[in-house]
C-alpha cells in the first residue's frame, strides 16, 4: 500500500507564506502526477495543484495561479507546494494525492483525484 507522508502547514497571517511537503513510498511512472486538494469546512473538496513525475506538466486551480508553486524532487520522491500571498479563503485541510493518471488532468479544469491520499494538513490563514 502506498503511503503519503505530509509535512508543513500551520497558522499564518494573510499575505504570508507556507510550504507543504508530501513524500511517497512509491514513485509512479513519469506520466503520472501527484498533487494537492483542499477542503474547507462546509465545502466540497477541490483541486489545488498537481505535477507529473517528469516535472513537465503542471496544473493549477485558477484560485491559486500566480501565488502557489508546485515542484517535485524525484530523488526524494517528494512534492512541494510553496504557497505565497496566502488569503483567508485559503484556509482548509490540504490533502496530498498520488497516483493521478496524466489523462485525469487538463490545463483548464485541473485534475481529478488519483488513487492515494495522505492524512491531510491544516492550513489556517488569519486576517
Amino acid at each position: 500500500q502506498v503511503q503519503l507522508v505530509e509535512s508543513g502547514g500551520g497558522l499564518v497571517q494573510a499575505g504570508g507564506s507556507l510550504r507543504l511537503s508530501c513524500a511517497t513510498s512509491e514513485r509512479s511512472f513519469d506520466d503520472y502526477a501527484m498533487g494537492w486538494f483542499r477542503q474547507a469546512p462546509g465545502k466540497e473538496r477541490e483541486f489545488v495543484a498537481a505535477i507529473t513525475w517528469s516535472g513537465q506538466s503542471l496544473f493549477y486551480a485558477d484560485s491559486v495561479k500566480g501565488r502557489f508553486t508546485i515542484s517535485v524532487d524525484d530523488a526524494k520522491k517528494t512534492i512541494y507546494l510553496q504557497m505565497n500571498n496566502l488569503k483567508v479563503e485559503d484556509t482548509a485541510v490540504y490533502l496530498c494525492n498520488g497516483g493521478i493518471p496524466r489523462g485525469y488532468c487538463t490545463p483548464v479544469d485541473g485534475c481529478y483525484p488519483g488513487r492515494d491520499w495522505g492524512q491531510g494538513l491544516q492550513v489556517t490563514v488569519s486576517s
